[in-house]
C-alpha cells in the first residue's frame, strides 16, 4: 500500500498566498446587517435565539433556487449527509460506492453509518465519479451511489440514476442517488438543472471555504421525498416525541446570514468562474501543465483550479513543484484530494485490499494552486508567472 501522501508543501512560513483560501466567497455589510438584526432582535428574553422562523424562511428559500421540493438545514454539512444515511438503517453488508478521489468526510459518514463503503474510480477528465466503473463494483447489496461534484465540477446524474434503475437491491428496489455538492452549490448539471434538483438527497455544505458559507458552518439537504424530509426535521430535533434523534439545529444568524449569501452566490461564482477562466488563460503557455477545462453556464465552479502535472512528474516531481512554488515565490498549492484510504487509517482498514489505480496515478499529478475570486489582476499574473516559471524549472532539471 502507498505511504500517506503529503497534501500541502513543507514550506509554509512565508507564503504569500495561502494554500487555500480561509474564506471561500465574501461577505458584505448586507450579511453584517443580518447579524445585527438577529442579535438584536434575540437580546430581547421573550425572544431569545429560537431559530426556527428564521430557518423556515431560508430553506424556502433554499429549496425555491434549486428546484427541490424540500430544504432541511442543519449545523453543517457532514452531520447532514450522517442523517441522510441514517434515514437508510444500513444493515451490515450494505454497501455504498463513491468516488475514491474525495474528502474524508463522506467515507467516514458511510462508516459510521453502518455501511460498507466500496470505492470506485474517478473519471480520466473530471475526476469526477466514473459510471463505467460504478457498473463495475455494482452488486445486489448495493443500497446508495454517493456522487460528488468533485471540486466544483456538476457530474452528470443520469448514469447513475439509469444504473440505480437496472440494478435493484431485492429488499429495498433501486439504490438511491445521494449526492455530495459541498463544493458544487450553485452550479448546474448538463441537463441544466439547478445541483439540488437530481437525485434521491442533494447536500450541500457552508463551511468557511465553501461557496457560500453560514458563519463558518451551516449545511443543507435538498430532496423530493417527503418522507425523507420529515424524517430529516424529526432527527435533527431529537427525533420529536417518538423516535432517535440529536440536535442539529442551525441557528437564527446562521439562517440570516445564508439568506444575505444565496441571494449573492450567483454574483460570487460568476466571479470565481471568471477568475478561473482567466487563469487557464494565463497559463496556456505552460505546455508542461494539463489546465482543467473551461466550462460555461455554471456547470463548474472551479472551488479549486486543477492542474495535473505530466505522467511522468507524478509524485516526486509534482512535489518538487509544490515546493518551489511555496518556498521560492510564495504560492500555496494543495492536493485536493488524494484517494481517501492513502490520508485515513479507518478508511484504509475498512477497504482493506481495495485498490483505485487510476485515482492513485491522477493524485499524484494533481495540483491546486490557491484561487480566489477576490484576487486582483496583479495577483493573478504574478501566481501565473511563478508557475510557469517553476514548471519551466521542473522541465529544465528533469527529462520528460
Amino acid at each position: 500500500m502507498p505511504t500517506d501522501p503529503t497534501t500541502v508543501p513543507r514550506s509554509v512560513g512565508n507564503l504569500r498566498w495561502p494554500v487555500e483560501p480561509a474564506q471561500g466567497g465574501w461577505y458584505t455589510e448586507a450579511e453584517h446587517d443580518a447579524v445585527r438584526s438577529a442579535l438584536a432582535e434575540s437580546d430581547d428574553w421573550r425572544t431569545g435565539w429560537k431559530a426556527t422562523p428564521s430557518t423556515d424562511a431560508f430553506e424556502d428559500v433554499f429549496a425555491a433556487y434549486t428546484g427541490a421540493a424540500h430544504a432541511v438545514a442543519f449545523a453543517s454539512g457532514g452531520t447532514a449527509l450522517e442523517m441522510v444515511l441514517h434515514h437508510l438503517r444500513l444493515e451490515p453488508g450494505d454497501e455504498v460506492i463513491s468516488c475514491a478521489i474525495n474528502f474524508v468526510g463522506p467515507h467516514l459518514a458511510v462508516i459510521g453509518q453502518g455501511g460498507r463503503l466500496i470505492l470506485a474510480e474517478p473519471e480520466p477528465d473530471t475526476l469526477n465519479l466514473d459510471p463505467v466503473d460504478v457498473e463495475r463494483v455494482l452488486t445486489s447489496r448495493t443500497r446508495a451511489i454517493l456522487v460528488t461534484h468533485w471540486n466544483g465540477a456538476c457530474a452528470d446524474l443520469r448514469p447513475f440514476l439509469d444504473l440505480a434503475q437496472r440494478h435493484p437491491h431485492p429488499v429495498h428496489g433501486a439504490p438511491v442517488v445521494i449526492v455530495d455538492a459541498a463544493r458544487a452549490c450553485g452550479g448546474r448539471t448538463p441537463s441544466g438543472a439547478r445541483v439540488g434538483a437530481e437525485g434521491w438527497a442533494t447536500v450541500f455544505s457552508f463551511e468557511s471555504k465553501k461557496l457560500m458559507t453560514t458563519l463558518g458552518q451551516g449545511g443543507m439537504v435538498t430532496t423530493d421525498d417527503v418522507k425523507l424530509g420529515e424524517r430529516l426535521r424529526r432527527l435533527r430535533t431529537y427525533g420529536g416525541r417518538d423516535h432517535w434523534g440529536t440536535n442539529q439545529l442551525m441557528s437564527k444568524a446562521q439562517a440570516a446570514v445564508g439568506l444575505v449569501q444565496l441571494s449573492r452566490l450567483d454574483e460570487m461564482n460568476d466571479a470565481r468562474i471568471a477568475a478561473a477562466h482567466q487563469r487557464t488563460r494565463l497559463l496556456a503557455g505552460a505546455t508542461e501543465l494539463s489546465l482543467p477545462p473551461t466550462v460555461h453556464g455554471r456547470g463548474h465552479l472551479y472551488y479549486r483550479h486543477n492542474l495535473l502535472v505530466p505522467e511522468q512528474w507524478a509524485g516526486e516531481r509534482r512535489d518538487a513543484l509544490m515546493e518551489t512554488l511555496a518556498a521560492e515565490y510564495g504560492v500555496g498549492s494543495i492536493i485536493s484530494d488524494p484517494p481517501t484510504y492513502l490520508g485515513h487509517r479507518l478508511i484504509r482498514d475498512h477497504t482493506e485490499g481495495s485498490r483505485c489505480p487510476r485515482a492513485e496515478h491522477l493524485a499524484a499529478r494533481l495540483l491546486c494552486p490557491c484561487l480566489h475570486p477576490r484576487m486582483g489582476p496583479g495577483e493573478q499574473a504574478a501566481i501565473c508567472n511563478a508557475i510557469q516559471q517553476a514548471a519551466a524549472r521542473i522541465t529544465g532539471t528533469h527529462t520528460i
